[in-house]
């Protein structure tokens, strides 16, 4: 199956979907002027996207068949025909692609400028609404959209931070826990060096425990003296061993002892 190109003829290069046609003058007047409007629109459109995707200067200039003017420049179409003259007549030189290369990045370096002022007004006018300043002239739309806008951020500031502080405390019971396991494992090694020292004390000859010492009683009255009464005279011992003790008169109620 065959389509008629836009000459209103059937041709068997162009099949099915976009295909190739033949490129040659329109003889239909209605096929020719239909076929003019779109292909002219395509390229106002193609040169407005190569314009502004490349930031190239472009100036586009048609008439039709009937004498009719049409246009399209980014910049004017005077300045590019200028401009196109200046090149023409001017040879290339290496400094004319300096300077033309200058001037290309002074241009991007003020619309970098421009894009950096724009956003610090924009900060700078997002922060004051922030802190409740310069609201006086927001319509009640804007500021409910603020309002909206400041409840989404709180709520994911907060989701944050709770993050934040579960992720600590988790930390915090960990560590706790190690301590714990620590200080239990210091405690079982302490009471093990006090268990092995009493072993060894007890094992060593001479110890305390091997000799008990044994001590005569010996009363004493009121006044921390000896009792007179118990000191009788042992016949165990030589006289040349035994110290004379003597009674003497201190006071009208005291009596102490003496040894000479």
């Amino acid at each position: 199956m065959s389509f008629p190109n836009d000459s209103g003829d059937m041709s068997p290069q162009r099949k099915l979907g976009r295909g190739k046609i033949e490129i040659k003058r329109i003889e239909n007047t209605t096929n020719r002027q239909v076929t003019f409007c779109k292909r002219r629109n395509g390229l106002l459109k193609k040169a407005y996207e190569l314009s502004v995707l490349c930031d190239a200067e472009l100036a586009l200039i048609v008439f039709s068949s009937r004498g009719r003017l049409y246009e399209y420049a980014n910049n004017s179409v005077k300045g590019t025909i200028d401009r196109y003259k200046k090149a023409c007549l001017d040879p290339p030189s290496s400094g004319s692609v300096s300077e033309a290369n200058a001037q290309y990045y002074q241009q991007e370096s003020a619309k970098l400028r421009q894009q950096i002022s724009n956003l610090q007004n924009q900060n700078r006018q997002f922060y004051r609404n922030i802190m409740g300043e310069s609201l006086g002239n927001m319509p009640a739309k804007d500021l409910k959209n603020l309002e909206t806008k400041l409840e989404k951020g709180l709520i994911r500031i907060r989701s944050k931070k709770n993050e934040l502080l579960f992720a600590e405390i988790e930390y915090m019971q960990k560590r706790e826990h190690e301590l714990h396991n620590s200080n239990q494992f210091l405690r079982a090694k302490i009471a093990e060096n006090e268990s092995a020292q009493q072993q060894n004390m007890s094992l060593m000859p001479g110890s305390s425990s091997d000799y008990n010492l044994v001590l005569p009683h010996q009363p004493f009255d009121g006044r921390n003296y000896l009792q007179v009464n118990d000191l009788q005279q042992d016949n165990s011992y030589s006289r040349q061993d035994q110290t004379p003790l003597k009674l003497v008169y201190e006071s009208a109620s005291t009596f102490a002892l003496r040894t000479y």
